[in-house]
């Protein structure tokens, strides 16, 4: 009698059950957190004009965000390592929530710093607290596919954030409050109670989870303390080696040229395709949802297409390099149509491999090395959300133009993929 298929079905359906206890509500988290964080884009439409600040000042404060979110990176995910994930991840989203909802009192260039500083300080760990947090639940095999659902979270908030900002921004005036400061209240406010939520919800570890029957637990849990064992007995590192190791290195420099480019588009999207269509803020939000709605899917087939083939560094570079050939067409494309396709194959190809990026660590780390493996990448790499938005607004107020921002966003997301297809020879991820 052939037991595979029982076996594969049995894993299959307990699976099955863990994405659709976890995945819609971590979906709903990401979301809400990255309009906090991006909504700055366009609260600009209104908010720059309003307190007359310049490109370069907006871009500033667009990205100084990650210098705070950079600076408490490791720490914040140490920490959710020894406390667990659902109590640290709570602490995470009320405290970002009660700053992004006072992001309404900004009244000038000092203010706007801080703030969006602060902000970043409170958001540190809750993207790598997240993958550590699904590497508790998936196995390796399962693991690209889960964290690209998760991950299309990002074009989703802008195909959800970018009509709402642009119906928010519409209540400019409404009881004395500008557009603007309406975006940042009635944003914020989410944040504050699904961290609430969160303490309830969530569970720690399938061995705590009640809603999977009894087997189900135990194999669960027994899978991947094995796939723990091992990735430990091979590579034998601890904290202090993960954090030195050339390898997470090497990741996190491929993350910093990915955000780059996915934040220089994302903070910067609004009033590129406002410059280009003279429409007004709704439509601008609506238009904005475009590129985002085709960068999901995207980032959901490119990850299930790695867990098929078990391939990792072509899913990564591959599409970097769709991405720069987006990012360069649309540097010198003027007419909207055009324009908006190019956008949509740089968003589609930068965002596209974060599913097989984000499953490649686990191939090595486990554990506490695990946890502050992955904030060390995502320090690095969230860096690049303050070079990139930075960049393009210096750029823009030099030159008038967006081009050689994109361009430059080009240059380095080219360079991510050669450090990809050098990494592909790594012994430390290939065997």
């Amino acid at each position: 009698m052939n037991t595979a298929q029982p076996d594969a079905e049995f894993q299959r359906v307990t699976l099955g059950k863990v994405t659709a206890r976890l995945m819609p509500f971590l979906l709903l988290l990401y979301v809400v957190a990255w309009m906090d964080r991006v909504n700055v884009g366009f609260a600009a439409l209104q908010m720059n004009e309003d307190l007359g600040f310049s490109a370069a000042v907006y871009g500033f404060g667009a990205g100084v965000f990650f210098a705070g979110y950079a600076l408490f990176e490791v720490p914040s995910n140490l920490i959710l390592a020894k406390v667990g994930a659902r109590r640290w991840i709570a602490r995470i989203m009320i405290t970002w929530g009660i700053i992004s909802t006072s992001m309404m009192f900004v009244e000038g260039v000092t203010s706007f710093y801080v703030l969006r500083f602060l902000l970043g300080v409170a958001e540190a760990g809750f993207l790598p607290g997240i993958i550590y947090y699904l590497g508790n639940w998936y196995p390796a095999a399962q693991r690209a596919k889960a964290v690209g659902w998760f991950m299309s979270a990002i074009p989703l908030s802008i195909v959800v954030g970018g009509p709402l900002a642009g119906l928010l921004l519409e209540m400019d005036g409404l009881m004395g409050l500008h557009g603007w400061q309406w975006l940042f209240l009635l944003e914020g406010l989410p944040a504050v109670f699904l961290g609430v939520a969160v303490l309830f919800y969530l569970t720690e570890r399938p061995r705590e989870a009640g809603w999977l029957a009894p087997a189900e637990r135990d194999w669960l849990s027994a899978r991947l303390a094995a796939e723990r064992a091992e990735a430990q007995e091979k590579h034998n590192l601890g904290l202090l080696d993960a954090l030195l190791h050339p390898t997470v290195w090497l990741l996190a420099l491929i993350m910093f040229t990915c955000q780059s480019g996915s934040y220089g588009l994302s903070l910067w999207i609004p009033q590129i395709l406002k410059g280009l269509s003279g429409l007004g803020d709704f439509q601008v939000g609506l238009i904005t949802a475009l590129p985002y709605i085709a960068a999901a899917a995207g980032m959901v087939l490119i990850g299930a297409s790695s867990d098929r083939t078990g391939e990792r560094f072509l899913h990564i570079a591959v599409p970097s390099f769709v991405a720069v050939a987006g990012f360069c067409a649309s540097a010198w494309l003027v007419s909207p149509v055009p324009a908006m396709i190019a956008l949509t194959v740089a968003a589609v190809g930068d965002l596209g491999s974060r599913g097989p990026f984000w499953a490649l660590p686990p191939r090595f780390l486990a554990g506490p090395p695990l946890a502050g493996g992955i904030a060390l990448i995502n320090t690095i790499g969230s860096l690049g959300g303050f070079v990139g938005p930075y960049a393009v607004g210096v750029v823009k107020d030099m030159t008038g133009s967006y081009a050689g921002g994109l361009q430059f966003l080009a240059v380095l997301l080219f360079l991510g993929g050669l450090a990809t297809l050098y990494l592909r020879r790594s012994p430390t991820l290939t065997h």
